[in-house]
């Protein structure tokens, strides 16, 4: 019998202090917590097969999508098609709360990076390994 994952989202964002954090990891989509440090961003990438969304909980960022910037806030929801060029960058001065859902997952399950610099080093991508 699988339990899935249910608790406080906007807590669980809001109180989270690492740069990357695996929540959930089911067989399609992947749950991320993301807190991103003023100045800081998730770095220019592509995910060729898979969708992402991002719900921004606090601070405030700018996410640029196949070179369209948008600026974000907390409650904003955001989109990023599979194949699109993007990054999220942190221009307010706290940092930029958020929670990601791919679809299919990209981490390793029970992935933490605390920081960005640490997470830049890590090359690690989903094994095939659920949460359960």
């Amino acid at each position: 019998m699988k339990k899935g994952f249910v608790d406080d989202i906007e807590k669980l964002t809001e109180e989270n202090t690492d740069f990357r954090r695996v929540l959930y990891t089911g067989e399609n989509l992947q749950l991320v917590l993301m807190s991103i440090e003023p100045g800081d961003e998730i770095g220019a990438e592509v995910h060729l097969d898979i969708d992402q969304f991002f719900r921004i909980e606090a601070g405030e960022g700018e996410v640029s999508i196949d070179g369209v910037v948008h600026k974000v806030k907390a409650d904003d929801g955001i989109v990023v098609p599979a194949g699109a060029l993007h990054n999220v960058v942190s221009t307010g001065k706290e940092p930029l709360k958020l929670y990601t859902i791919y679809g299919p997952p990209e981490h390793v399950d029970g992935t933490v990076h605390k920081t960005c610099a640490e997470a830049s080093t890590a090359h690690e991508h989903f094994d095939g390994e659920t949460t359960e």
